[in-house]
């Protein structure tokens, strides 16, 4: 386990980026355009503005070998996963998370496996024997406006039981959050807590995400996890071969970066046409809006554009079983190998634009077909797959064209 940092000190970072609330509404630049995966929320003030264009070049920072990247890595740049911050792509984001049952195995490797590697170290390889769970990196836009979804409102979704007998048993994910997280931001500790961040909600809290994936995707410490990833090569020790004093980059630098997906607007709804509005009434009929919510709202916060508003991301953030097809047969906290958190389904239609003109669906991005992609949905969506399979070409066209109006 990684040496926590004091309180004292995690509640001076995180004010670093809370003390920016401030100021009037001013853009220090244009945005990108509401087509984009990039652009901020509109209305930020000076200072936020001024922080998320620092976050923006630390997204798009590829770093080196002098600068302490790896030894042991899987990118050398956070916009390597995320092109145009929204999905991966199979041939260069695909992120293989691994373990041995239920059981991580530190020693040899995992729970991600890296790799590619600095001059003069091995690339981490597959233990045999492990379960392994290939995942596209998922969009950073709207990240915000999830965090600040209240607890309370996401678990009112959940049925373990399944009580109303309509299926659906979506589950929340409830693990520990990371030690270093201070009380300050949402998803810190103590005790087991919601989990809403990656593909099976293991994670609870922005910071412990982007922390995370600088240590894990990049090998880049900082001072949240500050010792480098062990290596099978050493034995579990560390790898040799980073000559660069840990940490390699400061928690400034990290929560800058938490801003800046903090603060990324999702992209705006497509045309909607007679056809979108026949489409977006079947996939109701259908009960696919029974896991893809089409919307959940945000409680107090103090940035306006997040405070009390309608985030329409088509997710109830919660794990429903999804069959054998999709099964990865890994868990993650409380999350079986059946079990997957919905995808939020906003930002659909740009999917191929972001991604060299070939979208990629589902977890692992297997298919470019999105009719496919929910021919595959089973376990809990089994009924409401089987229906849009029954419906009438005409009607299942309207279906594939309210998702690509999303």
């Amino acid at each position: 386990m990684q040496k926590s940092l004091s309180i004292k000190f995690l509640f001076l970072c995180a004010g670093v980026v809370f003390s920016l609330w401030g100021c009037d509404a001013v853009l220090t630049k244009a945005p990108l355009g509401p087509d984009t995966l990039e652009s901020p929320f509109s209305g930020l003030t000076n200072t936020l503005n001024t922080t998320f264009v620092r976050g923006d070049e630390n997204f798009d920072h590829v770093f080196t070998v002098r600068e302490g990247l790896g030894p042991i890595f899987n990118q050398p740049a956070c916009a390597a996963c995320h092109p145009g911050d929204g999905r991966g792509k199979p041939d260069a984001g695909l992120l293989v998370r691994f373990s041995r049952g239920s059981d991580l195995i530190p020693l040899l490797g995992g729970p991600q496996l890296q790799d590619r590697a600095i001059p003069g170290v091995m690339p981490e390889a597959l233990p045999p024997g492990v379960n392994t769970s290939p995942r596209l990196p998922p969009p950073v836009f709207g990240v915000g406006l999830i965090e600040a979804i209240p607890e309370e409102t996401i678990l009112k979704l959940a049925d373990p039981d399944d009580l109303d007998g309509d299926g659906i048993s979506g589950r929340p994910n409830m693990v520990e959050p990371a030690e270093f997280v201070p009380p300050t931001e949402v998803g810190s500790g103590p005790g087991p807590r919601l989990g809403r961040f990656s593909r099976k909600a293991q994670v609870t809290s922005l910071l412990q995400q982007i922390s995370e994936a600088y240590h894990q995707d990049m090998g880049i410490t900082s001072d949240f996890l500050p010792v480098e990833n062990p290596h099978p090569q050493a034995g579990g020790a560390l790898a040799p071969g980073d000559q660069v004093p840990d940490p390699e980059i400061p928690a400034r630098v990290v929560l800058e970066t938490v801003t800046y997906v903090r603060l990324l607007a999702p992209p705006r709804r497509g045309e909607v046409t007679e056809e979108v509005r026949k489409g977006e009434t079947l996939f109701a009929s259908l009960g696919c809006a029974k896991c893809h919510v089409p919307s959940l709202r945000t409680g107090p916060n103090p940035v306006p554009q997040l405070n009390n508003v309608e985030a329409r991301l088509y997710s109830d953030l919660l794990l429903h079983d999804m069959g054998p097809a999709l099964a990865d047969n890994r868990p993650d906290g409380q999350a079986n190998g059946l079990e997957w958190r919905t995808t939020p389904l906003w930002g659909l239609r740009l999917v191929s634009q972001n991604l060299g003109g070939t979208p990629f669906y589902l977890h692992d991005g297997r298919t470019s077909d999105l009719s496919e992609a929910v021919r595959l949905h089973g376990g809990e969506a089994e009924k409401a797959r089987n229906a849009f399979v029954g419906l009438s070409d005409a009607d299942r066209g309207a279906v594939i064209a309210f998702l690509n109006s999303l």
